[in-house]
């Protein structure tokens, strides 16, 4: 499909630069299969638009530190680089973007925290050098720590990597160290939010589970190419980065038990509803699952294994307003975007949220 097709405009004004207080006050918009209107509710009113029996998916991936600023030394000349951790690859390696990538040559060395004092006393120096280098300033990284080391390391000497377009507006603060993370977060890996996940809060949960709705934990480390543009012309040209999941046995027995009693299955986000999808086979049961995904969704994809989508709402050409697209229609999507951006809703991460009914095939 032409990417053209998946734009549409945004007002800045729409762009949130700061989260609902609290979380589960942000607003809901509850988008209905076929040619249902749309409802104006909050992320609070969840427990009595779901039905006891279902069962919510959420991601319990937790944001690193993920954004490092280095420098690289040719000589007498030297260049800062900015890098943006993306995949873990081994106890030492990391796929991650760079800018200024033209800078950067395979075999060089670029040096963090240099210009830490406080830093460098609490951990010694940290390099990485450059052993691949691809498209688009990807780079894979070799750091001179390994394991938990270079895990305590990215701590000491990353910062939170907010989007560009909450980063291009206003400086990373302290708020961001617990705005940026869900409820569930638990298992380090991700350089981006789960964002649909930041809409939970304790009392919510305790809601839904008193209304006889579980809550089952999935892990997907998000990467930081789910904020690159699609640059392609067309959909079938656009490499997906993969990214690091896991379904445990005992999750994937909830959630097939739960549809064979007609329960549904409500995915908190696209990254819950991505690692689904992966380790679900065609007759939709759920797999366990440990492994690597770059599944694409566009619309022409046949859902097996998600009822019901909780997300943001999302950047024009996106991957992400692709796979909504998918899910509940393109022309249902583009309708429901009009009618949040004419009733002033908030866009993106820190956003507001949408609740969607998958579309009949």
């Amino acid at each position: 499909m032409k990417v053209d097709l998946f734009d549409f405009d945004l007002p800045d004004e729409c762009i949130a630069l700061r989260p609902a207080e609290p979380r589960d006050s942000a607003r809901l918009l509850h988008v209905p299969a076929g040619e249902g209107a749309f409802a104006d509710r909050h992320v609070s009113d969840l427990p009595d638009i779901l039905r006891a029996g279902d069962v919510i998916v959420v991601n319990d991936t937790r944001v690193i530190p993920a954004r490092l600023d280095g420098i690289r030394r040719r000589g007498d000349a030297v260049a800062r680089m900015e890098v943006m951790l993306h995949k873990r690859e081994s106890d030492c390696r990391w796929r991650a973007f760079v800018r200024p990538a033209k800078k950067l040559k395979e075999g060089e060395r670029i040096s963090f925290g240099q210009g830490d004092e406080s830093a460098a006393c609490l951990m010694g120096e940290l390099h990485a050098d450059v052993a691949e280098k691809g498209e688009g300033g990807e780079i894979l990284l070799d750091f001179s720590l390994s394991g938990p080391a270079l895990d305590d390391a990215i701590v000491q000497l990353g910062h939170m990597p907010l989007p560009p377009y909450i980063a291009g507006k206003r400086a990373e603060d302290y708020k961001d160290s617990a705005d940026y993370q869900t409820l569930f977060a638990n298992e380090p890996g991700a350089v981006a939010a789960p964002t649909a996940g930041l809409h939970y809060t304790p009392e919510l949960v305790a809601r839904l589970e008193g209304a006889g709705i579980r809550i089952v934990r999935v892990t997907l480390h998000v990467g930081a190419g789910t904020f690159l543009p699609v640059k392609a012309d067309d959909t079938a040209d656009h490499k997906m980065h993969a990214e690091f999941g896991i379904i445990t046995p005992d999750v994937a027995q909830v959630l097939n038990d739960a549809r064979a009693k007609g329960g549904r299955i409500i995915a908190t986000g696209t990254t819950s509803l991505r690692i689904l999808e992966t380790a679900t086979d065609e007759s939709g049961v759920v797999h366990p699952f440990a492994g690597d995904t770059s599944i694409f969704i566009t619309p022409g994809y046949r859902f097996k294994a998600v009822d019901i989508l909780l997300t943001n709402f999302h950047l024009p050409r996106s991957t992400l307003f692709m796979l909504v697209s998918a899910f509940s229609g393109l022309d249902r999507m583009r309708a429901a975007y009009a009618y949040a951006i004419a009733n002033h809703y908030r866009f993106y991460s820190y956003g507001d949220a949408c609740l969607l009914d998958r579309a009949t095939p």
